[in-house]
């Protein structure tokens, strides 16, 4: 089974773009600390997310930006390509396939995809 749960934040605001087929995809980097001993400093792990298709042109593109922090559900994906160099690369990265904002300040919660008020906007 090839499943993650990642609560991090955003270290720059996600880059957004389409395919040549039209499908849109969204990359961002979460920030995600370890736990350490009390005495130590803190420690992080940088950890590359892609999302696809509506979520990434909607919630994504809408409602994250640097520092956010967001909880992504999905899958670990390792691909290789060849750099202009020559040289063979490989990305380890998280495939999401859910997004959940944690911060109250800017819109709901679990996103899938669409617009999703804030609590301020909800009328009960």
């Amino acid at each position: 089974m090839n499943k993650c749960h990642i609560i991090g934040r955003m270290t720059k605001d996600p880059e957004v773009r389409c395919t040549q087929g039209g499908t849109a995809v969204a990359t961002f980097t979460l920030a995600v600390d370890r736990r350490v001993a009390k005495d130590k400093p803190k420690e992080a792990d940088f950890i590359p997310c892609v999302v696809w298709g509506k979520m990434a042109d909607g919630v994504v593109k809408n409602y994250c930006h640097k520092g956010k922090q967001v909880a992504v559900e999905g899958r670990i994906q390792v691909r290789s390509y060849d750099a202009k160099d020559g040289t063979k690369r490989y990305v380890t990265e998280v495939v999401v396939n859910e997004l959940e904002l944690l911060s109250k300040s800017e819109g709901g919660n679990k996103q899938g995809g669409g617009n999703y008020p804030t609590d301020d906007e909800i009328p009960f």
